[in-house]
């Protein structure tokens, strides 16, 4: 019998989050930058786009599996790289790889995570990618490239739209910092393992301020590839010349991101930006996107107009401070249990079939 109090989808979800997480932690989770005008603007993205349904295709039987970044995968929706697990459930990370195994997925571990690298990828062998901050101490950034492909990361994920924090006034109201019992687990042995709390202001901006590389530019992907055998993802892309620059580069993928509306709070919404950034590289990119994910329908829309799968990042947090790891897997299996709906409903039984004319007639 189903529990009363159970969610029937993500929006309840983050509303029985909201009453279990601390203020502080919440909001860290749920804002964005400035207005949080870009925050809204990807959830809106996504509800103005319809899905134009065909109608008389037998869809008895919907394939969805697909391979992103060489990870075979049971369908196109990944775990967004999130900081701090730690703060909505005890297990963190950890949580977050059992729950990705679980339903067949892949998850991306963030650099400012409260787990080390290695247990994580114990967690989900085979199955995880790791995302890399590039500090301006350029030997604490090889050593995390080194541990995470020894540790057997799939690949990296280079978050290039932060080279300062975006200013999310929720956590300077806060003056966010993390508990005093967890840390920044895979920058410990560098002795950055630490957000100081100052008053009147985030402690992550701080730490991102003194530490994070502001000069990191296209030459650097040289190097980074120099240092791993890797695919690399560059992720925060939402320009058609960027996404070219990326493929000339070298990468292997591109995450068309604005960082959740985190960062540069008048970015575009990253599905209104999509289909022209996927026409311009074609075959020769996988194209990921992530912000506003809400939805299976959500994700169906995103591959129609050229994506190749859907990250989701603050779902997974609400199910982890709801329920931990049986609540970040109810996040995965509720978004896959929709798109293979929508997939029905649309008239699509593969992912081939999920094709432009149907958000773009």
């Amino acid at each position: 019998m189903k529990n009363d109090s159970s969610p029937l989808n993500i929006g309840q979800l983050e509303e029985l989050a909201a009453k279990k997480l601390p203020t502080e932690a919440y909001d860290y989770y749920s804002s964005g930058a400035d207005d949080e005008v870009a925050l809204r603007a990807n959830v809106e993205a996504f509800a103005r786009r319809k899905i134009h349904h065909r109608v008389l295709v037998d869809v008895g039987n919907r394939v969805m599996n697909t391979r992103i970044l060489g990870v075979d995968v049971a369908m196109p929706i990944l775990v967004a790289p999130t900081a701090f697990h730690k703060m909505a459930c005890e297990d963190g990370e950890l949580a977050t790889a059992r729950a990705a195994k679980a339903c067949g997925t892949a998850m991306m571990l963030s650099s400012l995570s409260n787990t080390d690298v290695e247990d994580v990828c114990a967690a989900h062998p085979g199955g995880v990618f790791f995302q890399l901050y590039v500090y301006r101490d350029r030997e604490a950034t090889r050593g995390l490239v080194a541990r995470a492909e020894a540790a057997g990361a799939k690949a990296l994920v280079l978050t290039v739209d932060a080279p300062l924090l975006g200013r999310r006034e929720r956590d300077v109201k806060n003056a966010f910092s993390l508990p005093t019992f967890l840390k920044v687990k895979n920058l410990v042995p560098s002795g950055y393992g630490d957000l100081d709390k100052t008053i009147g202001a985030s402690g992550l901006a701080t730490y991102f301020a003194g530490l994070i590389d502001p000069s990191l530019s296209w030459k650097d992907i040289a190097w980074l590839r120099s240092l791993t055998k890797l695919p690399i993802a560059i992720k925060g892309i939402v320009r058609v010349d960027d996404a070219k620059r990326a493929r000339d580069e070298g990468a292997s993928a591109i995450v068309v991101s604005n960082h959740g509306g985190r960062q540069l709070d008048a970015s575009p919404a990253t599905l209104d930006v999509l289909a022209p950034i996927a026409d311009a590289v074609g075959k020769d990119l996988e194209v990921l996107v992530d912000g506003g994910v809400r939805r299976g329908a959500d994700a169906l829309k995103a591959l129609a107009l050229g994506a190749k799968a859907v990250l989701v990042g603050r779902p997974i947090l609400w199910g982890l401070a709801w329920n931990g790891e049986a609540g970040a897997t109810f996040v995965l299996e509720t978004l896959r249990r929709e798109f293979d709906l929508a997939m029905a409903l649309a008239g699509c039984p593969t992912i081939d079939s999920i094709t432009r004319d149907l958000t773009e007639p």
